[in-house]
């Protein structure tokens, strides 16, 4: 009896061990703080029903069940999966990997928008004034959080927080702003028909974290494609420079003589009547003080600038780039190249295969200067699918082999050349015959020019064929001259103040054969808008630019099937293809059988 009675005693004991492990808890969850208190209870209760179940188990024998034997394996089977799903939990958590299947990779961000991102110098707080949470704008702000713990976003309800809502000047649901420290900017207003854009969050965090601003002047007053929007206009193209934090302003060299010092780029677009000889005159020294310059020349075009882009090694050739593979892929016209080939090149790393294209274009031909690398950037297919046409006037364009060039053609090419000011103690030019040249004085023929010596920098030819009187240069005939007698050189003079803070610079040009794909209305489609922001964006020489982004649109994969195709499609999926089955079932049973 005494035996019997132990044993019921050691069994209401260890129902104690249960009852602490619930005070504990009960105490841990409600008071919110696990202290001394609720873990003595949890550790008394787990150690009292851990005895328990030993001594019960030693009692009955029931290690050496089978049935426990079983239960055991399965409960360590289930442990271990429970693990080892926790633990990819944890990694997944920490550790975030992704794999976007879509061919335009749409979940994805550009690679310009995970640079800027990762290298933000200070924290950036996205604040979305709507109580609706679209997962699509939840998804792309996530996607930006990942790539850096400076970026972080926020819901709010404008009626919830009206104090907030009022500081940033909210005037309706969905509007989406920007803050950086004391800095705050409109980045869009969503809604239903229009989602958060990748391409607008990006230029806006690019415009407020960067706070230098370049300025880029457009040349005017001779033909040039306006600026305001109208026919013809590049509107949309100055619009996309405001966005990238570009200043644009006019420019007319008819009225000042030199481009402003602050100018970070050049741009002209499309001129239709040539430019003077002074105009000329100071795009070159432009350049040759370690200026960007971006010229947009269409076909049927004389702007005068043989002697700037001969310096460069470019010619402007007046044949018409004709292209015949986009005419029945993509209903472009021969006259409009379509263009899936790019140079290695910033402005086109990041196109791979991608359309851009030119309504009217003419080809550039390229050639080795010392001192200048060119890079070709946009190249049309190869013959038979393209070629440059000569005879503008024939209505039926077809390759002549005596006139016209076969392709690939060269639309566009970037190029650079280094630039080395001139210090005062070069050799003064000598009118009489002086020996061989050292390699350096021969190599720095100054590209910045003396305001006295308005000539452009000799072309190597003009170099290698040193005259004993050179004080002109005809390295560059459409470059104006000054009145001074070209017998008496003129003496050596101090260099302007921009020329003297000039240090070894680099000077970009980029030559594009048309216009045409920057107007208002091609601006946007395919890769044109790039081809124009990256150009100017490469130019600038800003390195923490981040380049243009090109919008992601899924391709339409759906099948568009004719009466005839539909109905066969149904009789073959619910006539033909079950009883093909229900044969070979057939078949099957009675070889069986």
């Amino acid at each position: 009896m005494k035996i019997v009675a132990k044993k019921k005693l050691w069994k209401y004991l260890f129902w104690l061990g249960p009852f602490l492990i619930t005070v504990g808890l009960t105490a841990g969850l409600i008071s919110e703080q696990w202290g001394l208190i609720p873990l003595v209870f949890l550790i008394a209760g787990i150690v009292i029903s851990g005895l328990g179940i030993i001594w019960q188990s030693y009692q009955s024998n029931w290690w050496n069940r089978r049935s426990t034997q079983a239960g055991t394996n399965a409960l360590v089977a289930t442990l271990a999966i429970l693990a080892i799903l926790g633990l990819i939990n944890f990694l997944g958590t920490r550790y975030h990997l992704r794999a976007d299947l879509t061919e335009a990779q749409l979940f994805t961000l550009a690679p310009q928008s995970r640079e800027l991102v990762r290298v933000l110098p200070q924290p950036v707080q996205v604040w979305v004034f709507d109580i609706n949470q679209n997962p699509q704008d939840r998804e792309l702000l996530e996607n930006y959080q990942r790539q850096s713990s400076k970026f972080k976003y926020e819901y709010i309800d404008p009626q919830a927080r009206p104090g907030l809502a009022e500081k940033f000047g909210v005037k309706d649901y969905g509007e989406v702003y920007l803050e950086s420290g004391d800095k705050r900017q409109l980045v869009q207003t969503i809604n239903e028909n229009e989602r958060l854009s990748e391409i607008r969050l990006t230029s806006r965090l690019q415009q407020l974290t960067n706070s230098t601003t370049a300025k880029v002047y457009l040349l005017q007053g001779h033909g040039e494609r306006q600026l305001s929007p109208g026919k013809d206009a590049i509107s949309q193209a100055v619009q996309g420079l405001g966005d990238k934090n570009f200043t644009t302003s006019p420019l007319n060299l008819g009225e000042t003589s030199k481009v402003p010092q602050d100018a970070a780029v050049v741009i002209v677009a499309g001129p239709k009547r040539g430019l003077f000889e002074g105009e000329v005159k100071a795009l070159q020294d432009y350049l040759n003080r370690g200026g960007n310059l971006l010229l947009m020349i269409d076909p049927n075009t004389d702007p005068k600038l043989n002697s700037l882009l001969q310096e460069w090694g470019v010619r402007l050739d007046n044949r018409l780039a004709v292209d015949v593979s986009g005419e029945s892929v993509v209903g472009l016209g021969p006259a409009a190249p379509l263009v899936t080939e790019y140079g290695q090149h910033p402005i086109t790393k990041d196109f791979g295969n991608g359309n851009s294209f030119y309504p009217i274009a003419r080809p550039l031909e390229i050639s080795s200067v010392p001192g200048v690398q060119a890079t070709p950037l946009l190249r049309t297919k190869p013959y038979p699918s393209s070629w440059a046409e000569s005879d503008l006037q024939s209505e039926k364009l077809e390759f002549n082999a005596d006139k016209d060039l076969k392709g690939p053609l060269t639309l566009g090419v970037a190029l650079t050349r280094k630039q080395t000011p001139k210090s005062a103690s070069t050799p003064q030019v000598s009118p009489t015959p002086s020996p061989l040249p050292s390699p350096t004085t021969q190599n720095k023929t100054s590209p910045t020019p003396s305001p006295k010596t308005p000539q452009a920098l000799p072309s190597p030819t003009t170099q290698s064929k040193a005259s004993p009187t050179p004080p002109t240069s005809p390295a560059s005939p459409a470059s104006p001259t000054s009145p001074t007698p070209p017998a008496s050189p003129a003496p050596p003079s101090p260099p302007s103040p921009a020329a003297s803070s000039q240090t070894a610079t680099e000077s970009r040009l980029v030559v594009l054969g048309n216009s045409d794909f920057a107007t208002d209305g091609l601006f946007q489609q395919q890769l044109n808008g790039d081809v124009f922001l990256n150009s100017v964006t490469w130019l600038s020489q800003q390195d923490r630019q981040p380049l243009s982004i090109r919008p992601k649109e899924p391709k339409n994969r759906r099948i568009t099937l004719t009466t005839t195709q539909a109905n066969l499609l149904i009789l073959s999926s619910l006539l033909v293809l079950p009883l093909i089955g229900f044969a070979i079932a057939v078949i099957i049973w009675w070889k069986r059988r």
